[in-house]
């Protein structure tokens, strides 16, 4: 029974993450259904890997015997997915001792972290409280106006803690990269990231200057990992085209967190509920 569980779980999170298909809608609803198909999945198999270990390998449930097979399998998941998770955070955690080991500059009232390359870059790396990093080349390339729109953007994923809740949405990426449309679902989760921090800023900033920067950032190669990392060029170049359109068309997305129908999220809690059938 437990290895039907489990089975049945990786069946209908691949079926969901095979059924999603890009779709022109609003912010909100990009936002919400590129969550749900790219979060629901995981959940489920993880909430079902947890169902299993509390029910343990003896008993019955559903008149069908449980077995030593299903529960060690649901623990190597949940292993395996911890494993992932402390991968992760280390080489978050190597990516800030690098940069605190650059030299801290003060830019227009703010403290910022100076990096020593000729290369166009600007971002927040860090987790809850991340540190702004700015290039030297960028400082030398861009005009103070043009600067001031990457430091508004930045402060847009700093408004919004990017870093740390895309840490976690990068750790199921990789829990999951075995499932169909995985990396589509991050591109598009990374544009509508950057999209939301662009409509912060052209809030306080001029938008066609900021969609200026844009161009001439994204043109460099990146400079950093993606892990605990905002950065002003983190969509790719095919994306350039939908934010500087956003931009100069002024289509601000919802600048406040909306309750994104948590409730068909707690279908995936369902597992849960089969424990008090196991006997």
């Amino acid at each position: 029974m437990h290895l039907l569980m489990i089975l049945m779980a990786l069946a209908i999170s691949w079926w969901l993450r095979h059924s999603w298909s890009d779709c022109q809608a609003t912010w909100k609803q990009r936002w919400q259904r590129t969550l749900f198909f790219f979060l629901f999945p995981p959940l489920l198999i993880i909430m079902t890997a947890i169902a299993l270990l509390c029910m343990g390998p003896q008993g019955k449930m559903g008149g069908l015997q449980a077995g030593w097979f299903g529960y060690v399998l649901a623990l190597i998941l949940l292993a395996f997915f911890a494993a992932l998770c402390i991968k992760l955070a280390w080489q978050g955690w190597r990516s800030v001792k690098s940069v605190r080991e650059c030299p801290v500059v003060n830019l227009a009232g703010r403290q910022v972290r100076l990096l020593d390359t000729g290369a166009l870059f600007a971002g927040q790396i860090g987790f809850w409280q991340p540190e702004l990093v700015l290039s030297q080349g960028l400082l030398e390339t861009l005009s103070p106006a043009h600067l001031e729109t990457v430091l508004a953007h930045e402060q847009g994923h700093y408004h919004y803690r990017d870093t740390f809740w895309f840490f976690w949405l990068g750790w199921v990426r990789s829990c999951t990269a075995w499932l169909p449309n995985t990396d589509a679902l991050w591109q598009e989760l990374l544009i509508l990231r950057e999209l939301r921090a662009d409509a912060h800023a052209a809030s306080q900033v001029d938008p066609l200057l900021l969609a200026e920067s844009l161009v001439l950032v994204i043109s460099t190669p990146p400079v950093t990992s993606e892990i605990c990392c905002a950065a002003l060029g983190s969509s790719s170049v095919a994306r350039l085209e939908q934010r500087i359109e956003a931009l100069l068309e002024q289509s601000e997305p919802t600048s406040e967190s909306h309750l994104l129908s948590w409730h068909s999220f707690l279908l995936a809690l369902l597992p849960l509920i089969t424990v008090i059938f196991h006997s």
